[in-house]
């Protein structure tokens, strides 16, 4: 009697729910590969000084990127 009983009563379990990346964030990620792009091949016009204006620009635009790839990937 008690095996029919407990058959009866179905465990639930919560559903497990993916989020997805929104097409906003998928935007935001694209920008930020664009950033690193640009940002490596401004560093590529670098002097081993490090007094040109690539030296300045570069590691604004790869620190930028992926700051922009992380929001992109939370929103």
């Amino acid at each position: 009697m008690k095996n029919k009983h407990n058959q009866s009563k179905a465990i639930q379990l919560p559903q497990i729910q993916e989020k997805m990346i929104s097409k906003r964030g998928k935007t935001v990620i694209s920008i930020g590969i664009g950033l690193l792009i640009i940002g490596y091949l401004i560093l590529t016009k670098t002097n081993p000084q490090g007094d040109n204006w690539a030296s300045i620009i570069s590691p604004f635009l790869l620190i930028g990127g992926y700051i922009t790839i992380a929001i992109g990937i939370i929103s």
